[in-house]
């Protein structure tokens, strides 16, 4: 049996996460007869708490920084789960999410800490926060600071085995970039495709859905053929699978896709077959990162596993590429 977590308890008793969280740390807001059915629920359930986060709650007036770099859509569909799901944590606590959108060497009074989003390499956000001894925790993975991100490599090799097990051999990558997660999901991809010896093609471009049809358009266009494409994120694939539409190609019969995210909502008709983040279980652990940087505890990561989700965009390879 899995260990139960706070979402167990929260769910038997009828309660939110937040106040199963304020019964663990000792608040006195809890009514009696709350407090007593959570209790009741973690014994009947064996729900042993974290020693090493007990200890970790939010004081009074702290806020928390979002950073995100310039041309950042703040509004994509991954944005705004990621910070509803930040939220659900910490609106029952009082903290303040603040929004430092772009550089942040002219910011004057910085939150009492910070999540680094969209990594890159020598990125001077991090420069910057460490100087001013702001306590950091990047959303990517880093070998000196406190960090949680989703299993990017390995689920790229998901996504591409599920085009290599079904015959694909000419594979595309979409999203080739300078990011951390643009990197580790393409060297996951090189790596499921060389296990079976295809060929592979590389195309840059962003995370958005316009991005993603205007680069897979213009590349086909210009003579490029492949019959399998994994796109970096969701909204290219939804943008990569909509421009071969319009191309006259058939999606999946004659070019499969896949995607990575596991958004709730696409504008595709067919189902995305995709390899989901689980979020909820990021923001969380990224919170939980956060208090412990502020209570000076040892500088750990953590990596978020991912799932493979199959759906209609994936079919076995033409017996010839396209024209």
């Amino acid at each position: 049996m899995t260990r139960p977590t706070i979402n167990d308890i929260a769910r038997a008793a009828g309660v939110s996460k937040g106040t199963v969280s304020r019964v663990l740390n000792g608040h006195s807001t809890v009514a009696v007869r709350t407090r007593a059915q959570v209790e009741q629920v973690m014994s009947e359930l064996n729900y042993v708490p974290d020693p090493a986060a007990r200890h970790l709650s939010w004081r009074t007036g702290q806020t928390l920084g979002l950073s995100t770099l310039p041309g950042d859509p703040l509004l994509s569909p991954y944005q705004v789960l990621f910070r509803r799901a930040l939220e659900a944590h910490t609106a029952p606590a009082g903290v303040q999410l603040l929004d430092l959108h772009g550089e942040l060497a002219q910011v004057v009074r910085f939150p009492s800490a910070v999540l680094l989003m969209h990594i890159k390499p020598h990125d001077t956000r991090l420069d910057i926060l460490v100087a001013r001894g702001v306590p950091v925790v990047l959303i990517g993975h880093h070998p000196q600071h406190r960090w949680v991100a989703p299993d990017d490599q390995n689920g790229a090799q998901l996504a591409t085995r599920q085009l290599t097990d079904v015959g694909h051999r000419e594979l595309a990558f979409l999203g080739t970039g300078e990011s951390q997660v643009a990197r580790d999901r393409e060297a996951g991809f090189r790596a499921a495709a060389q296990a079976v010896g295809a060929n592979v093609f590389t195309l840059p471009g962003g995370f958005t859905v316009l991005d993603g049809y205007r680069t897979v358009r213009r590349a086909w266009e210009g003579g490029l053929r492949f019959s399998g494409l994994f796109a970096a994120s969701d909204e290219q694939a939804v943008g990569a699978a909509t421009a071969l539409q319009d191309l006259g190609l058939d999606v999946p019969g004659q070019v499969s896709v896949v995607g990575f995210d596991g958004l709730p909502e696409l504008p595709l008709p067919l189902r995305l077959s995709t390899v989901a983040q689980d979020i909820p279980r990021i923001a969380e652990v990224a919170l939980h990162l956060v208090q412990e940087a502020l209570a000076g505890d040892v500088v750990r990561g953590e990596y978020v596993p991912v799932t493979l989700q199959p759906g209609q965009t994936v079919a076995p390879p033409p017996r010839r590429l396209p024209p």
